[in-house]
């Protein structure tokens, strides 16, 4: 049996089965439809006044289309946008580094920004365990920002409070999966700020050019397809490491880099090795 409650309260009780705990309705305070309306566009002129702030560029754009088609009609509008595009087409085949650099990657970055990484990152942060709901409100780590070059997508996020590293590191394999990627690398900027990187292409399988020089030559690539060069004219080189460190991948390397001025005929190659273990493959 139960106990008589006071007041009101037993208007409120919902479960009466004798081996169960005693719940009440939770109170609902009724919003006045106003005070809903003003949070609305609140949150509506802030988010408008961030992305302003954020992509002055991109919000530029319309609105310089719209104010032209209001003063102006259609055919001066349809005229500049035809002869912006055929500008930003002309910039892309006569500097195609300039353009990508200060316009391509910049738009890449926007698309995939929208397309990949803000339409699934609450799905992925909440199903690889990164995200944290206590007491029925949802925690969420916030994307910065998204950056591209030829090589990789580079995201900033913002860790929740009380997050280490550790905790994105196991799972790479999840925000790989999410994000559509081949590999995850994730890097730590400051406190609460990491870098995830996301690598598009393989640099790494293009051959290296064969151009003689005898300046800095090219050994190799890096992992974003920069050539990795090392300077041997007019220098001294020393390459220290244990044993099976990788010492003679660089011995190689120098040489298989001076072998297109060998056969220009603007170096020669002179190498001493007493113990027969590195060059003496190369007789």
């Amino acid at each position: 049996m139960f106990k008589r409650l006071p007041g009101d309260e037993a208007r409120n009780l919902v479960t009466t089965t004798p081996d169960t705990a005693v719940v009440f309705r939770p109170a609902v305070l009724k919003t006045p439809a106003l005070v809903t309306l003003i949070i609305y566009a609140w949150r509506f002129l802030a988010a408008l006044v961030r992305t302003l702030w954020r992509h002055p560029v991109a919000s530029a754009v319309p609105v310089t289309l719209g104010a032209l088609y209001a003063w102006h009609g259609w055919p001066l509008t349809a005229s500049v946008l035809g002869i912006v595009v055929l500008a930003l087409l002309a910039w892309g085949f006569l500097a195609r580094d300039c353009f990508a650099r200060l316009v391509g990657w910049r738009l890449l970055a926007w698309w995939r920004l929208m397309a990949i990484y803000r339409r699934h990152w609450q799905a992925v942060m909440d199903v690889s365990g990164l995200a944290r709901r206590i007491n029925g409100r949802a925690y969420m780590p916030r994307l910065v920002k998204v950056q591209c070059d030829g090589w990789a997508d580079r995201i900033t996020v913002r860790m929740l409070d009380g997050q280490a590293v550790k905790d994105w590191t196991d799972r790479t394999d999840n925000l790989t999966q999410g994000f559509g990627g081949v590999s995850c690398r994730i890097a730590l900027i400051k406190g609460g700020r990491l870098l995830l990187t996301f690598p598009r292409s393989d640099p790494l399988a293009s051959p290296i050019p064969d151009e003689p020089s005898v300046g800095p030559v090219e050994i190799g690539k890096q992992e974003d397809g920069q050539p990795l060069r090392l300077k041997v004219h007019g220098t001294h080189v020393l390459i220290a490491g244990a044993t099976g460190a990788g010492k003679g991948s660089f011995l190689w390397d120098t040489i298989r880099g001076l072998l297109p001025a060998m056969q220009a005929g603007l170096a020669e190659i002179w190498a001493l090795d007493p113990k027969l273990m590195e060059l003496s493959f190369g007789n």
